[in-house]
């Protein structure tokens, strides 16, 4: 159990000790959580109170500015994260202090911090991690941005092309049905206010003999020679105009009179010529009959109330139309388009593949002489890149690598040809190799030296050296070789106050070193030759 510890790691290798069991494993989960692991309620000693993990990392150098700002996160030099675990299993996590979700934490961890275990020699055999291997060495960051964005322009380029490809088949098959559509909308002669036209034509022309009928006896009525409304307005009038003179509120009433009588004189002129005009026309009735009908048809087929829908609809089916007559010309440029990014991206990827290929044998030495060191004096490395047809998000190629232990046996791919022991320290000579060429995170070596001893423990720490010269270096180790290298030394060990075990965490002074390391050579039991080889590998570590 960790109950409070603060723990702060220098510059160069610092290296991690202990007994098994003392709690080094607890470090690496609490470090993984800060990098966006799931957090595991049962880990926690107390589930009722808070647990809080907290890392400050200081960005110098690591130039991660664009990346916080594709994860708006606010950006700092000394960046601090958090991650809170409440009580119930829920948890929080901060960046400056702001909260962000586990996704985007996760990405930022990656540029943090690399924990390197040995399930970790996995990614060897990942297609993703070779190819970060070699354009590394080939300092291809710029070439391969520019060509992820050449190939994403084509994508997009052929996406739109296939679309509309697609649509042209769909839209042929339609296209006879919506000409049709289109001719039979056309015919119909719409236009804004046409149906309710129509509709007073035959209306009017439906009740021509009734309409005549009443007009005659209006025109009667109004213009009688005895009992006409006319003729008894004009004797008003008369009348009327016979007294003005005594009065102006007779004069008023003879004005008004006679206003009323031109008026209804011109209402008896227009009925007179509207009843001249008026005559049965069954040609006419017929067609407007009939074109009324045609509206009212194309309205319940396309089902819509209005002639202006159906003008809307008419509108939307000669767009459509017409873009299928030229969707030829428009997949043309469409094509041509395509082609156009295919053969740039095409011409960044051969470029990205023969710089590959050139640093390929630089590579294969450098692993070779690394891993050397570390006692496969007979291995050897073939890194055999060709060239596809498709893309990918790296190019045209295929990278494969392939690697024999020892003298006489074949090449076969580095997964299935070296064993776990020998993957820790391919890693190790690949991780050396990056350093030269790239700004890595941090780097946690957890427990790499399993199943070494001896030279190739000393070979290894040698390794390690001179990889924390270029970035900081943190291994767990159980090998004194390797420990006696650390600039700074860390210690986890277990301890018991009033009945409870607690995980504590300690930085060693040299003598305390001293004794560390001749339990780590001897046991418990320190004996002369144990501290005096402990002195040795200290007074020597360089």
């Amino acid at each position: 159990m960790i109950e409070d510890i603060q723990v702060s790691f220098g510059k160069g290798l610092s290296v991690i000790t202990g007994e098994t069991g003392a709690g080094k494993s607890i470090l690496l989960d609490a470090l993984g959580l800060l990098l966006g692991n799931r957090a595991d309620l049962d880990s926690l000693r107390d589930k009722e109170q808070k647990c809080t993990i907290e890392a400050h990392f200081s960005l110098d150098n690591l130039h991660l500015e664009s990346l916080f700002e594709t994860l708006a996160f606010d950006y700092d030099k000394h960046t601090v994260v958090r991650r809170e675990i409440l009580p119930g299993g829920k948890s929080r996590a901060f960046v400056n202090d702001s909260p962000v979700g586990l996704q985007a934490l996760s990405q930022l961890g990656t540029r943090l911090i690399d924990i390197h275990s040995q399930h970790q020699t996995l990614q060897l055999a990942e297609t993703d991690f070779q190819f970060q291997l070699l354009d590394a060495l080939a300092q291809n960051f710029k070439g391969l941005q520019e060509y992820r964005e050449a190939y994403q322009k084509f994508q997009i380029a052929e996406k739109a092309l296939q679309a509309l490809i697609d649509f042209q088949k769909s839209a042929s098959k339609e296209q006879e049905f919506d000409t049709f559509q289109l001719e039979e909308l056309e015919q119909a002669a719409l236009k804004p206010g046409v149906q309710e036209t129509l509709e007073e034509t035959v209306e009017q022309l439906s009740n021509v003999e009734d309409i005549q009928q009443q007009l005659s006896q209006a025109i009667a009525l109004l213009d009688h020679e005895e009992m006409g409304v006319l003729k008894q307005l004009n004797q008003i009038r008369q009348a009327l105009q016979a007294v003005t003179g005594f009065s102006k509120d007779y004069q008023e009433l003879f004005e008004r009179t006679e206003s009323a009588r031109i008026e209804l004189f011109d209402i008896s002129t227009a009925l007179q010529n509207t009843a001249e005009r008026l005559e049965a026309d069954p040609e006419t009735l017929a067609k407007a009959n009939e074109q009324l009908q045609r509206i009212y048809f194309l309205q319940k087929k396309h089902n819509v109330q209005s002639v202006e829908a159906l003008i809307a609809h008419r509108d939307q089916l000669a767009h459509k139309v017409l873009r299928v007559l030229n969707l030829s010309d428009e997949i043309q440029s469409k094509q041509q388009s395509r082609d156009q990014a295919f053969e740039y991206a095409k011409e960044i990827a051969e470029q990205l593949h023969k710089s590959r290929l050139a640093i390929i044998p630089e590579l294969e030495k450098q692993l070779r002489e690394i891993v050397s060191q570390l006692g496969m004096q007979h291995a050897r490395f073939q890194i055999v890149l060709t060239a596809t047809e498709t893309f990918d998000k790296y190019g045209r190629s295929r990278v494969e690598v392939q690697f024999s232990a020892n003298k006489g046996l074949p090449f076969g791919l580095l997964k299935k040809m070296a064993s776990g022991g020998e993957l820790s320290r391919v890693m190790l000579a690949v991780k050396a190799v990056l350093a030269k060429h790239m700004r890595l995170p941090t780097i946690i070596f957890d427990e790499i030296d399993t199943g070494i001893s001896g030279e190739v423990a000393k070979q290894m720490a040698d390794v390690l050296d001179t990889l924390s010269q270029s970035l900081q270096v943190i291994a767990i180790t159980h090998l004194p070789q390797i420990a006696a290298k650390g600039q700074h030394h860390l210690k986890v060990y277990k301890e018991t106050l009033e009945n409870t075990t607690r995980t504590q965490l300690t930085v060693l002074q040299e003598t305390e070193r001293i004794t560390e390391l001749a339990e780590m050579l001897g046991g418990k039991t320190l004996t002369d030759a144990a501290m005096a080889h402990a002195r040795d590998l200290l007074t020597n570590k360089q």
